[in-house]
């Protein structure tokens, strides 16, 4: 089993930077794939970033790219989420995710995590 901690969310306002982090314990996720996702109030959880296990493939949502960066320190069992200029409509709980089911290969469809934490708020203001 796989437990997985977010944290680093908060309020900030439009074209601030957030840095959110994943930690991730009972096992090391050094070889699974994680992704970050987010829902806001009313629509489905949404696809945000991806990264393969070694950190060498990173896939981004449309609506991020170029502002958001995925990372990950393998030695500290950590995923990052690194959030640039940020919008209102980034405005969500985001939550992270692993899986093994893609043998260590992004995904950005959430039907391929097994593992999920529990969000943490990320609130823009205009």
């Amino acid at each position: 089993q796989v437990q997985l901690v977010e944290s680093g969310g908060g309020l900030v306002q439009a074209g601030g930077s957030l840095r959110l982090s994943c930690a991730a314990s009972g096992r090391t996720i050094s070889y699974y794939a994680m992704g970050w996702f987010r829902q806001a109030p009313g629509k489905e959880r949404e696809f945000v970033a991806a990264i393969s296990w070694s950190g060498g493939s990173t896939y981004y949502a449309d609506s991020v790219k170029g502002r958001f960066t995925i990372s990950r320190d393998n030695a500290k069992n950590t995923v990052y989420l690194q959030m640039n200029s940020l919008k209102p409509e980034d405005t969500a709980v985001y939550y992270c995710a692993a899986t093994m089911k893609t043998y260590g290969s992004a995904s950005s469809s959430r039907l391929q995590y097994d593992y999920w934490g529990q969000g943490t708020q990320v609130t823009v203001s205009s």
